[in-house]
């Protein structure tokens, strides 16, 4: 039986990355990653990272602005 490297698992594609900073949720849409389409999990280049970074800290003026609903699972 063959097994396919992690390499074919791959697939370049871009993704939407959420993330709290200061107790405010950040989200960057159209990010670069390599996601593996057996587990989802995303891969991002050191450049994307720090592109990330410094979107989300640096707060630079929002493509949009989004309302969310907030849940409490311990409620």
């Amino acid at each position: 039986m063959a097994t396919q490297s992690r390499e074919e698992t791959l697939v370049e594609t871009t993704v939407t990355y959420a993330v709290e900073v200061h107790g405010e949720i950040v989200i960057i849409e159209n990010v670069p990653a390599r996601v593996c389409v057996e587990t989802g999990e995303r891969y991002f280049s050191p450049a994307t990272v720090e592109r990330i970074q410094e979107l989300a800290w640096k707060h630079p003026k929002p493509h949009r602005v989004v309302q969310t609903p907030v849940y409490d699972y311990a409620a």
